[in-house]
């Protein structure tokens, strides 16, 4: 059995676990050897990000040749056309070339924990969410594409990771779970419950919990 850790990183987290200059790192809430992150989370995205004590687990995860579907809810500026969703869906040219196929549907708000800091806000300007799911894990790529559909990311927030979701974890929280892993096979959770959180946060209303967002829409 090997360890897996799901983590819900706040807005402002390195996805490491040192930094020279200061800011808050992985550290501050896991205090656990031996384990190490399973593919990235930018500092200004928040959401799952899974670590890992097994190397073969860690390379299952985040190597992109296993296209592990990855989940995000990204609130944008603007209203979101079916036509950007049809960019989306087929994939948008960036400078380094042409992202695959994503699954994009409109997302009712989700019931969130604020951000801090709040995202920048217009007035004469409105936002919309949307849920996108890539299998690719590019530098930046959700908010890169957002912006080639004429859509900038003002809020970045990973839902799940394969089979593995967010729900139950506010901000600051972890918890772990034993996973089985054939040689050569997908990974498979088997939950455990040892959900801990930083001493210092309290559980954000609305953690873990969405708004039903109704029916897909075709094309998804």
């Amino acid at each position: 059995m090997s360890q897996l850790i799901l983590f819900n990183k706040p807005y402002g987290v390195l996805c490491q676990f040192t930094d020279q200059e200061g800011r808050p790192t992985l550290a501050d809430y896991i205090r656990k050897p031996g384990i190490y992150a399973a593919g990235r989370l930018d500092f200004d995205s928040e959401g799952l990000l899974l670590l890992t004590d097994d190397g073969q687990l860690q390379h299952q995860i985040a190597h992109p040749t296993n296209k592990l579907p990855k989940v995000y809810w990204t609130q944008v500026e603007g209203e979101v056309s079916e036509e950007a969703l049809s960019c989306l869906r087929q994939g948008v040219q960036l400078k380094d070339g042409r992202t695959a196929p994503a699954r994009a549907r409109i997302l009712d708000e989700p019931d969130l924990w604020p951000r801090v800091p709040p995202i920048r806000e217009r007035k004469s300007i409105p936002t919309s969410w949307i849920e996108l799911t890539i299998t690719e894990g590019r530098n930046r790529q959700v908010r890169r594409m957002t912006a080639a559909v004429g859509h900038p990311t003002l809020r970045l927030v990973r839902q799940a990771i394969g089979n593995w979701t967010l729900d139950g974890l506010a901000p600051g929280e972890h918890r772990s779970e034993e996973v089985f892993l054939p040689r050569g096979a997908s990974p498979k959770q088997k939950p455990r419950n040892t959900r801990s959180r930083h001493p210092d946060k309290k559980p954000a209303a609305g953690a873990g919990r969405r708004r039903k967002t109704g029916p897909r829409r075709p094309g998804r």
